[in-house]
C-alpha cells in the first residue's frame, strides 16, 4: 500500500518551537499506547498515528507496507538549490516504530500505558525509539512551519522491524524504494545521546558499531528413551560445545575508534579509571584490570574484543525422549575490523566437534562514519551551545539500522538530543522504560537548533 497526502499550508501565525516541544509530551504518551511490539510488529498502527499528525500539519508524506501490517513512512521538506543549481546532500531523521516485548509482571505500570508520572513518560519504546521519533517529528514540523529556506532536503523517516534486523523496514525501503535516498548524504539515527556525569555533560555520537553475527548451532546424536542414558547424545555434545564457547575469552583488540571513545570519556571517570581510560590499550595489558572492567562495565569491556552470548536453547519436546538433534543460538558481535569467515573457523576449532554444525542466521558488513563532516561540526556546535558539552565519537556494542546506510556510503550518526543521568538508560529493553518530560522538550528544541544550523 502506498499513500500520499498533501493538504494546505497551516493557517495563522507561525508557532514558536516551544509550542512544538510542549506538544511532544502528550504525543509521545499516545504513541506509546500503540502496540507495535515485534514480533509481530504491526507497525501500520504507528504509521496511522504519525500520518494523522502530518495530515494535521499539512505536510506531504508517503507510506508503504513491506509485508502485511509492516508499515513504513517518509516525509520530505524540500530544500532550495544553491548558486550552482544543486542542493546539498539531504538529511534523514530516522527512527523505528517497532519495540521489543515487555513483561508486565516486572513493570510498575502497563508497558503500553504511556503513563505520565513524576516527570516521566513511561512505556516500551520511550527511549528506543518512539521518544526519538517524536522529537524528530516535532522538530521537523517546527522546521516546516518556520518558513526558513533550506539548503538541502530534510526527511522524516519511520520504519518497521529494526528490532529484528530491519529487513522489513530500512533494508526493505533501500531495496524497494531507492529513490527516497538517492540524494541523501546524512542520517541521524539512534545509538548516541548526551550523558551526565554530575554537573558535567558529554554528548556521545555513535560512528560505528560492533557487527552482529547471529549463529545457530545444531548437534546430532542417537535418539532414545530417557530411562536408558547413553554415553553421548546430541544434548551432551551441545552442552560440551557451549561450555567451550562460554569459557573462551577472545583476544583483546583495541581498535582506533574505541581507543578514541575511552580517551574522550576519561575526564569523566574517577580514581584509576581516569588514567586507564586515557590509555586503554595499555590498561588492558593488565588482566586484573580487564577482569574488573568486565565485572563493573560489561558494555565497555565488550568493545575491546569479539564476544558471543548463548541466548537460546532448544531440545526435546518431551522429558522422556532423548532427541536426535538439539539447537542453540549465539549472539556474536565482532569488532568492525574483523573477518567473519575467519571468526567462524576459530569458533569451529573451539567447539571441536564434527557432529555440531554452525549456521549463519544474520550478519552485517562493518562501516565507520567519518567525523570530519559538516553535520558532525554542527552537532559539536549545538552541543556546546545547548549543554556546554563536548562531543565524543563512540562505538556501539549493539546494532542499529545505520549499517544499511553506511553500506551505501551515507554518513550516519547515532545521535539523540537527550541527556540521560546514570540509571535513566537502564529501561531500554528492560523494565520501566521512561523518558523525562523536560528531557523530551529540551530534545525537541535542541534538534530544531541543529536542523536550522545544518540545513537552514
Amino acid at each position: 500500500m502506498v499513500l500520499a497526502v498533501s493538504l494546505g499550508v497551516m493557517q495563522g501565525a507561525k508557532a514558536d518551537v516551544t509550542t512544538f516541544a510542549e506538544a511532544a509530551v502528550p504525543r509521545l504518551s499516545q504513541y506509546l499506547k500503540i502496540d507495535t511490539v515485534n514480533p509481530p510488529g504491526n507497525e501500520y498502527r504507528g504509521v496511522a498515528y504519525l500520518s494523522k499528525l502530518l495530515d494535521d500539519a499539512g505536510v506531504v508524506y508517503e507510506s508503504a507496507e513491506s509485508a502485511k501490517g509492516r508499515g513504513n513512512l517518509w516525509a520530505r521538506l524540500e530544500g532550495a538549490p544553491g548558486p550552482d543549481g544543486k542542493k546539498k546532500p539531504a538529511l534523514v531523521l530516522l527512527h523505528h516504530i517497532d519495540v521489543v516485548p515487555a513483561n508486565l509482571k516486572f513493570w510498575t505500570v502497563d508497558p503500553l500505558s504511556g503513563d505520565i508520572a513524576d516527570g516521566y513518560i513511561y512505556g516500551r519504546g520511550a527511549i528506543d525509539t518512539k521518544g526519538l521519533g517524536i522529537a524528530h517529528l516535532q522538530a521537523f514540523l517546527a522546521l516546516a512551519d518556520s518558513g526558513i529556506t533550506l539548503n538541502r532536503d530534510v526527511l522524516f523517516v519511520a520504519t518497521a522491524d529494526e528490532e529484528a534486523g530491519g529487513f522489513f523496514g530500512a533494508g526493505w525501503l533501500i531495496e524497494n524504494r531507492p529513490e527516497i535516498f538517492a540524494d541523501v548524504g546524512y542520517v541521524l539515527n539512534e545509538g548516541g545521546s548526551g550523558r551526565s556525569f554530575g554537573s558535567d555533560i558529554a554528548v556521545m555520537v555513535e560512528v560505528t558499531q560492533k557487527v552482529p553475527l547471529w549463529l545457530r548451532l545444531t548437534a546430532l546424536g542417537k535418539p532414545g528413551h530417557g530411562s536408558a542414558p547413553q554415553m553421548q547424545t546430541s544434548v551432551t555434545r551441545l552442552i560440551r560445545g557451549l561450555k567451550r564457547v562460554s569459557e573462551t575469552e577472545f583476544p583483546v583488540n583495541v581498535i582506533a575508534p574505541v581507543a578514541q571513545m575511552f580517551e574522550g570519556m576519561a575526564p569523566y571517570q574517577t580514581g584509576a579509571d581516569r588514567s586507564n581510560f586515557a590509555d586503554i590499550a595499555k590498561a588492558v595489558e593488565n588482566p586484573d584490570y580487564l577482569l574488573g572492567l568486565k565485572l563493573n562495565n560489561p558494555g565497555g569491556h565488550a568493545l575491546l574484543r569479539n564476544t558471543c552470548s548463548i541466548t537460546t536453547l532448544e531440545g526435546s519436546s518431551k522429558i522422556n525422549v532423548v532427541p536426535a538433534q538439539v539447537h542453540a543460538e549465539l549472539d556474536c558481535r565482532l569488532l568492525p575490523d574483523q573477518d567473519p569467515e575467519a571468526f567462524l573457523v576459530d569458533l569451529n576449532n573451539i567447539i571441536n566437534d564434527k557432529h555440531i554444525t554452525i549456521e549463519r542466521i544474520m550478519g552485517f558488513t562493518p562501516a565507520i562514519s567519518r567525523t570530519d563532516t559538516p553535520l558532525y561540526k554542527s552537532i559539536a556546535k549545538v552541543s556546546e551551545q545547548a549543554f556546554g558539552a563536548p562531543v565524543i565519537p563512540t562505538v556501539a556494542g549493539g546494532f542499529t539500522d545505520s549499517h544499511f546506510f553506511r553500506d551505501l556510503g551515507i554518513t550516519s550518526y547515532g545521535y539523540s538530543p537527550f541527556v540521560f543521568a546514570p540509571g535513566e538508560f537502564s529501561g531500554v529493553h528492560g523494565n520501566d522504560e521512561r523518558l523525562g518530560e523536560e528531557n523530551l522538550k529540551r530534545g525537541v528544541r535542541t534538534l530544531y537548533q541543529l536542523l536550522v544550523d545544518f540545513a537552514g
